[in-house]
């Protein structure tokens, strides 16, 4: 299959390697430095956690152009880059785009610009940053393969959509999970880490260790999550994957202390921090989406308008370790109650 990677950035260049390490014909368009770079040393990739260094060779191009034809084209890039590319995208022939990325106001851009016939959707479950000229990764390799998510924008299962499964999952240490509501899913998956979690790690100074630390973040967090997860619900898109359905029973307390131990996974600083540093524009586009289904919904979001009005503000950072929130033991104190007058029942009963 001759595919095109729209997007040398982290993952594109990580996504171009690995399929041709798998056997396919795959061309990366790039430009200014990074193509130079990509041109003398080919695509230089550095496992986080081993350690191991390798260097993959493939075509690279710098446009574009209307007659250049591929099989498939994959557009790995921010949201509001690939809205940009979007008119580059349109004129070009090939038959498939596929769309690897956070996404929360759904796919109606994409398909209006391109066609309904020559649209998926989707997004990889990896993570890198840039350091020089080479690219330091988590997954996508052989203890952790990268996961990608692939769905049509209408929903369901086609036979395109698993004939492209089988294709990609050639790529070495590649997943394919196929979507049957891959539109949802990209709203759960952007519902949970950008109206709060994303604001919040900014008021921690970017740091997932103090993050974790900072008792009045985490709260804020959860809240805002919280409420974002009542917006979907509200306007009636089904949890997805259905384990979120999870999120909406945790206490509070719980779930403030879970995050703070899934921040403290050493992980954390290529999957999250390493990202945030760079994407500032990204979480300015995936919030305002966000905000406009918050306005559909007719919730109220108190934690979510408190915190990306902070973000878009820039305002100074919380203190480190700061307490001045008090926590809700409602969900752990109700249940207690109702526990301790079952016991006292049965016991009268007795």
């Amino acid at each position: 299959m001759r595919i095109l990677v729209f997007g040398a950035g982290p993952l594109g260049s990580l996504l171009a390697a690995r399929l041709s390490q798998g056997g396919q014909q795959v061309t990366l368009l790039a430009r200014g430095q990074r193509l130079a770079d990509l041109r003398t040393h080919g695509i230089r990739l550095k496992s986080w956690e081993s350690g191991t260094e390798e260097a993959v060779q493939v075509d690279l191009v710098e446009t574009l152009r209307p007659d250049d034809r591929y099989d498939l084209v994959i557009v790995v890039m921010r949201k509001n880059s690939a809205l940009k590319a979007l008119p580059a995208l349109a004129a070009n022939t090939s038959p498939l785009f596929l769309f690897l990325m956070n996404n929360t106001a759904g796919p109606a851009e994409l398909v209006d610009a391109i066609g309904a016939g020559r649209v998926l959707t989707g997004f990889m479950g990896a993570a890198g940053y840039r350091e020089a000229d080479t690219i330091v990764y988590i997954n996508a390799e052989p203890n952790r393969l990268g996961v990608i998510y692939l769905g049509e924008p209408g929903g369901g299962v086609t036979p395109r959509m698993q004939t492209l499964a089988e294709e990609l999952g050639k790529g070495r240490h590649i997943k394919i999970k196929t979507v049957e509501k891959i539109d949802d899913w990209l709203k759960y998956h952007a519902a949970i880490l950008f109206p709060a979690f994303a604001p919040a790690l900014y008021l921690c100074g970017n740091d997932h260790l103090r993050f974790a630390r900072t008792r009045d973040a985490l709260i804020l967090a959860w809240r805002g999550t919280r409420e974002a997860l009542r917006v979907l619900k509200r306007l009636g898109i089904p949890p997805t994957p259905a384990i979120i359905n999870a999120f909406y029973y945790l206490p509070e307390p719980l779930a403030v202390r879970l995050l703070a131990r899934l921040l403290r996974n050493p992980r954390m600083e290529v999957a999250v921090v390493r990202h945030a540093e760079v994407i500032r524009d990204e979480i300015h586009q995936l919030t305002r989406e966000f905000l406009r289904l918050v306005e559909r919904s007719g919730c109220f979001t108190p934690t979510i308008l408190f915190l990306t009005s902070q973000f878009n503000q820039r305002a100074a950072s919380l203190p480190d370790g700061s307490r001045s929130l008090r926590m809700d033991w409602s969900g752990v104190l109700i249940p207690l109650m109702l526990l301790v007058l079952a016991a006292l029942i049965f016991l009268l009963v007795l």
